[in-house]
């Protein structure tokens, strides 16, 4: 069994003179801790978000904390599969090859039930289908890189998860904390299903997941609301949640550990994996079907108009 190494931080990033690193959902929170650790080992980052000024933001911030950091911010919106396709095109048209993509953004338990500009439940339609659809256009770049990661960072929320291909859109019932679960684990079966993918057709990617734990970010707030029981708790209950980079220690690891293998998954190790440092996470049972996740990747090819 793969032994990773105890109470690992970002300080043991390899250092590197190359590598280009896109990370979503990375002007604030833990893709922004997993951009600024990237940058500080000499990777060349990218930023994205869908708010310019938040961009502008943190790429200040970031080169405040790292004078020679290479870092650049690119507009995207993953609820908008047209804005997925501009940054794809974009991409593709510079032919910069991509050596890690950390599907990093998501959004959670908006109270009422939202839509993407594609007609998809917002929760679904951003977590899972845009990074699929994000995956599938930087194939071809990734695929340049010889070696590339690709890390999906999915949640402990994953557990009551299950795949309803029956409302797969909460159309006829939407229950927010049912429907990110759904998305989460929709998350962590697509990076298995990626690894596997890879493994058939050649694509020489190493797919891993990861989760954070329960971390102090604003996606509680943001999406929930500041006057959820969620919101509440990470604003007068701080100390149940862990900081962001301690929260970005899983991901950064899937992404930088030498050696790891394809299909894995890690996530915090103390409290029922909700804090702590990267320890193997448990992968749960309804992730593991993979007649399901074959499914899931058929139907979301279709919702994200792209084939691989």
């Amino acid at each position: 069994m793969e032994q990773v190494i105890k109470n690992w931080t970002a300080a043991q990033i390899p250092q590197r003179k190359d590598g280009l690193a896109v990370i979503t959902g990375s002007t604030e929170g833990i893709g922004y801790e997993a951009a600024l650790a990237l940058a500080a080992a000499g990777w060349q980052v990218i930023i994205m978000g869908r708010n310019a000024q938040k961009g502008a933001a943190a790429i200040a911030r970031l080169l405040q904390a790292k004078p020679q950091a290479k870092v650049r911010f690119e507009p995207i919106d993953l609820a908008d599969l047209s804005s997925i396709r501009s940054f794809a095109a974009r991409m593709n048209a510079k032919g910069e090859a991509i050596n890690l993509l950390i599907n990093n953004a998501g959004v959670m338990t908006p109270p009422n039930r939202l839509e993407t500009a594609d007609g998809l439940e917002l929760q679904f339609g951003t977590n899972h289908i845009g990074h699929f659809a994000l995956t599938a256009q930087l194939l071809p770049l990734l695929r340049k890189a010889g070696a590339a990661r690709v890390v999906t960072v999915s949640s402990v929320a994953n557990r009551a998860g299950a795949i309803n291909f029956e409302d797969l859109q909460s159309t006829a019932a939407y229950v927010p904390m049912k429907a990110y679960s759904q998305a989460k684990l929709a998350n962590l079966m697509f990076a298995l299903e990626l690894q596997r993918q890879s493994d058939r057709h050649g694509w020489s990617i190493t797919s891993i997941a990861a989760h954070p734990g329960v971390s102090r970010t604003n996606l509680l707030i943001s999406g929930a609301g500041k006057w959820s029981g969620a919101g509440m708790a990470r604003r007068f209950l701080p100390f149940l949640f862990q900081p962001s980079a301690q929260g970005a220690l899983p991901t950064l690891y899937a992404a930088t550990a030498p050696g790891l293998k394809g299909g894995m998954y890690y996530g915090p190790d103390k409290l029922g994996e909700t804090r702590g440092y990267p320890a193997i996470a448990k992968i749960p049972a309804q992730a593991l079907d993979e007649a399901v996740a074959l499914r899931l990747w058929e139907v979301s090819a279709t919702l994200a108009q792209v084939t691989f």
